[in-house]
């Protein structure tokens, strides 16, 4: 069995968020020891495939105070921090986080992301699209489309994974639906309901077939009857369960039991119910979702923290940052040790920016003009900052990025061209995966 614990929480707007993934011990076959693990990538030695991984800081993080810091702004608008320098001449970042500032080389910073909605929703970090002139059936998520273009690369592993709680009317942990792709490519949520047994429970593999083929009988009937394409949605959720059912490969990514101790203490374990109202910090889930990429998933997607700081901003950042800083940078080098980095994308970003000035309660309010965003292996080009902000880190002033750049980016990482591929909508028509938008020059 596979038990998921939850708390409440909420965001300024009044939409609660759910802790997630607290996993109980499952059992699993260690992984090999980092050393051979670097010996076998200086080697050229790679069982690794192209992937993505997003983390999402639900609630909008203070860009001027993360990545953007200006120390010779006014009072009211720097803030409490300094910036440290970084092994990239000329990049600083935040003193809260010096582990990244000796990796930063392995890091692309975009200081000058535009477009944002200021509303609590993920829907662009997901899609790459505004919400408008949407076709029937809505705009589907990465995922959901590198499930259907790609496919799954192993039966037993879903291709498409979202760690991520319930975000209000609109669920992070669904990853903004798999809109007019259909249910049989939305993620699959370790938490999700039918599907906490992922292991066979004193049923043999003789009766399960039995019970695979009434069930094929009985959708077979109800098919004849159905117009709405909803039973070929669930032939995939069918295979899916078979697939996971007679093999241990999805549970044994999600247990951490037996995977090496040193390992998961560089990880660290985050908190999972910090703040009365905070999201939870789970930074163990930076490795899972690592896990469940090596084990053969194409897109995984966590939520960390909790970023909305009207008030307190500063002594929020004190706690999130380091925890932020160590399971970020745990994950590059993880990804590096095991020959992963140059096919696996890992982005930080949320869904809008913060305000110039400090309010009276400490905090920074929602700015849509501008935020940041963070990028990393995929083959990019990296140890660079790409766009700028005005003296006061409120406006874009060199080289807007739209969100649809950086899909296109990510896409592209994945060996999917956006100028050619379409996907049909549920009218027949096809729709590009991104609108107008062609990958970053500065990155790939």
């Amino acid at each position: 069995m596979l038990t998921i614990h939850g708390s409440r929480s909420r965001f300024c707007d009044g939409v609660s968020r759910r802790n997630f993934l607290k996993i109980g011990t499952l059992g699993l076959a260690g992984l090999s020891l980092p050393q051979l693990l670097r010996a076998e990538a200086a080697a050229g030695i790679r069982q690794s495939h192209k992937a993505v991984i997003m983390i999402f800081l639900p609630g909008g993080p203070a860009h001027q105070d993360i990545f953007d810091l200006k120390p010779q702004a006014p009072s009211d608008i720097r803030g409490e921090f300094m910036p440290i320098d970084t092994n990239v001449p000329g990049m600083q970042i935040c003193e809260m986080m010096p582990r990244l500032a000796k990796m930063a080389d392995r890091v692309a910073l975009i200081r000058s992301m535009v477009g944002c909605t200021g509303d609590h929703d993920a829907f662009q970090c997901l899609t790459g699209r505004l919400k408008r002139q949407m076709p029937p059936g809505g705009w589907p998520s990465l995922g959901s489309c590198v499930s259907k273009i790609q496919g799954p690369l192993n039966k037993a592993i879903p291709p498409f994974v979202g760690l991520a709680p319930k975000m209000g009317h609109m669920e992070w942990a669904d990853n903004g639906q798999p809109g007019f792709l259909g249910i049989s490519h939305a993620p699959f949520r370790p938490e999700g309901e039918g599907k906490a047994d992922m292991v066979l429970n004193g049923v043999t593999l003789d009766r399960l077939t039995d019970r695979r083929s009434l069930l094929t009988s009985l959708d077979r009937m109800r098919r004849d009857v159905d117009s709405s394409g909803m039973m070929d949605g669930l032939d995939t959720f069918n295979q899916q369960a078979m697939g996971m059912l007679t093999s241990s490969k999805l549970v044994e990514a999600l247990d951490l039991a037996n995977e090496d101790p040193k390992l998961v203490e560089a990880y660290g374990k985050g908190i999972a119910a910090n703040r009365d109202d905070g999201g939870p910090r789970l930074t163990s889930n930076f490795l899972v979702a690592r896990r469940l990429i090596e084990a053969g998933a194409r897109c995984v997607t966590l939520a960390f923290s909790r970023w909305d700081h009207h008030g307190s901003n500063f002594p929020q950042l004190r706690e999130d940052l380091p925890l932020l800083d160590q399971g970020l940078t745990a994950l590059l080098q993880d990804l590096k040790d095991r020959g992963m980095d140059k096919d696996v994308s890992v982005i930080v970003w949320g869904e809008f920016g913060r305000s110039p000035n400090i309010n009276k309660e400490g905090g920074r309010d929602h700015w849509p003009r501008v935020s940041c965003a963070l990028l990393a292996g995929g083959g990019m080009k990296t140890g660079q900052v790409i766009g700028a902000t005005d003296r006061l880190a409120g406006e874009a002033t060199e080289r807007p990025v739209e969100f649809g750049e950086v899909f296109a980016t990510l896409y592209h990482n994945l060996g999917i061209d956006v100028s050619k591929v379409t996907l049909p909508d549920l009218s027949g028509r096809p729709q590009y995966l991104v609108d107008s938008c062609q990958p970053m020059r500065e990155l790939v």
